[in-house]
């Protein structure tokens, strides 16, 4: 392993310091997508293939740019109800108005269906977990139990959850789309907690997103919130403050060192 590894200790989540008794951290819960996996460099690498398959088939060429493009738009504004749709239709709907929006005539559901399941299986065979955080997540789960937190539909984010084949890692899986409430009601932190047996000021939250993942952690009422900033972003005044800013979910371990040793310092 490399430096950031954690060091080994024995215990069971509290410590006494000058006969005090005090919380450590007992769990961890990770966001997976753009947190442990490249969800957005997927994704991207899906509309490259589908613009290939649009110009070398059907000859289209700059058409073919402006259609992935307007699908892009519609997936950030999406808002799926599974009561109404299947996931699978509502973004073969995507395609179909992109090509009818920028190619005109009558709709073509054929193609929008071949773009559409080129798209979403090219993506999900760039979804990997990468080497080094398997074994980040490995040493962690000595110390603390680990639980991912994922917002979404629930084949989507099921279909994401096996192709980067994620499962071993964690103790628990808890997807949004299951749930009543997803991220950032608190109502899906209290359960997470319940099913790891810890309270929620033994948890610390990793995510990428500050609406949801922060914004969440801090209406729960956990330990710490860190958020992963990949691209040192400058977040709105507006935005939830999380506890801790990091570039990368590599960074982990040495902030759980750092709260561990600032929970001592303090008593």
């Amino acid at each position: 392993m490399r430096g950031w590894r954690w060091q080994r200790r024995s215990w069971n989540g509290t410590r006494a310091v000058g006969g005090m008794v005090l919380n450590q951290v007992r769990a961890v819960f990770f966001d997976l997508d753009n947190t442990l996996i490249d969800t957005a460099g997927a994704s991207r690498k899906a509309m490259l293939e589908v613009i290939k398959l649009l110009q070398s088939k059907y000859h289209y060429k700059e058409e073919a740019k402006t259609i992935c493009d307007k699908v892009q738009v519609k997936l950030s504004k999406e808002c799926f109800h599974p009561s109404s749709t299947c996931i699978n239709d509502l973004r073969t709907l995507h395609w179909e108005e992109a090509i009818q929006e920028t190619k005109g005539g009558a709709a073509n559901r054929i193609l929008a269906e071949e773009c559409y399941f080129l798209w979403k299986s090219t993506r999900l065979q760039h979804m990997i977990l990468a080497e080094d955080v398997k074994a980040m997540l490995t040493e962690l789960r000595k110390e603390v139990r680990l639980l991912l937190l994922t917002n979404g539909d629930c084949q989507t984010q099921r279909e994401k959850i096996e192709a980067c084949a994620c499962q071993s890692y964690f103790d628990a899986i808890v997807v949004g789309g299951e749930q009543k409430e997803e991220k950032p009601s608190p109502s899906i932190f209290y359960y997470c907690c319940s099913l790891l047996g810890v309270q929620p000021g033994d948890c610390v939250i990793v995510g990428d997103t500050l609406e949801t993942d922060i914004q969440g952690g801090l209406n729960a009422g956990l330990k710490a919130t860190v958020w992963i900033n990949k691209n040192g972003i400058m977040p709105l005044k507006s935005s939830p403050m999380p506890h801790y800013i990091i570039s990368s979910v590599l960074e982990l371990p040495a902030v759980l060192q750092s709260i561990d040793c600032t929970v001592n310092m303090s008593a």
